[in-house]
């Protein structure tokens, strides 16, 4: 069984009825996506993998148009500069390579994490909750990736100039392949 996770129920309306698919709403932010994550690994079947999605910003020098799907070649956590914590874990080599297959227009790139829009300074794309996800993931044993469609440029203030419903419907329409791909 493939485990979709995503922060709200929008971004999970792609993998409505599919077959081998659980669906894991975690909320927003990088701390509810650690607990939602952890608290479903601990109980239960073990997935065979888990694909987390939602949408993401990109950076307008990075040249990644709005509604481009991305591909976590790895993650980086932004929210602490600690010696002590894991800042960067990289992709699941074979399900990175199983995406691109699927993709073969993605992007893979880092994706940075961090609970404020801009608060990651050193990737092109950043999400709120894939690191949390994937390091629940990487501890608990279970391979994982995170994909995504930007909706959005990092430094643009105003949200009504973000593209929530187009990147919203081009993660729902890749969903459906993406499920395919990871099986």
């Amino acid at each position: 069984m493939l485990l979709v996770i995503a922060a709200t129920d929008g971004e999970l309306r792609g993998v409505t009825g599919l077959p081998g698919v659980e669906r894991l709403t975690c909320g927003i932010g990088p701390v509810d996506a650690a607990i939602a994550t952890t608290r479903r690994l601990a109980r239960g079947s073990r997935p065979s993998a888990i694909l987390h999605v939602g949408i993401a910003g990109a950076r307008s020098t990075a040249d990644i148009p709005i509604g481009t799907l991305i591909i976590g070649a790895s993650s980086t956590y932004a929210d602490t500069q600690s010696h002590f914590v894991v800042h960067e874990l990289p992709g699941r080599a074979d399900l990175v390579a199983r995406v691109q297959a699927a993709f073969p227009d993605a992007v893979a790139t880092v994706i940075g994490t961090a609970a404020d829009v801009g608060g990651t300074a050193h990737t092109e794309v950043e999400a709120m909750e894939g690191f949390a996800v994937l390091r629940a993931a990487d501890v608990a044993g279970v391979p994982a990736v995170e994909v995504r469609v930007v909706s959005n440029e990092i430094a643009e203030p105003d949200r009504a100039n973000w593209d929530f419903e187009g990147a919203l419907n081009a993660l729902a329409a890749a969903l459906p392949k993406l499920v395919l791909a990871l099986r």
